[in-house]
């Protein structure tokens, strides 16, 4: 059994951007596509997932509509807006960065110093 994992401090946007930028999707869905892409480790909260949800759409990243889930119950679907698609480029490619910096770092031999 995989041990879940909290996502670090804000990457929860960044992924909603990137699932979201698949196509229409309602919340929960959000939730269990992240838990299945991250092999059962990657979860958001509901307490963290929607108040994302909520602040992207303020900002203009995300645009909803009502309309009736697979099981017909009315469930708000999140589309990715323009603006969130450059945003989405934009975070892809600092987390890019960020990730390889640290790749540098954690590859560094015992008593090799500082990286060149």
């Amino acid at each position: 059994m995989t041990a879940k994992t909290d996502l670090p401090q804000g990457t929860l946007d960044l992924l909603i951007l990137k699932i979201v930028a698949l196509g229409p999707v309602h919340g929960y869905a959000i939730a269990l596509r992240l838990l299945r892409v991250s092999g059962d480790v990657l979860q958001a909260p509901q307490g963290s997932l929607y108040p994302a949800l909520h602040r992207l759409e303020n900002r203009g990243l995300l645009s909803a509509e009502w309309k009736a889930t697979e099981t017909g119950r009315e469930a708000k679907f999140y589309r990715l807006t323009e603006k969130g698609r450059a945003q989405l480029e934009t975070e892809t490619a600092n987390w890019q960065r960020l990730t390889d910096a640290v790749g540098l770092i954690l590859r560094l031999a015992a008593g090799e110093g500082e990286a060149q």
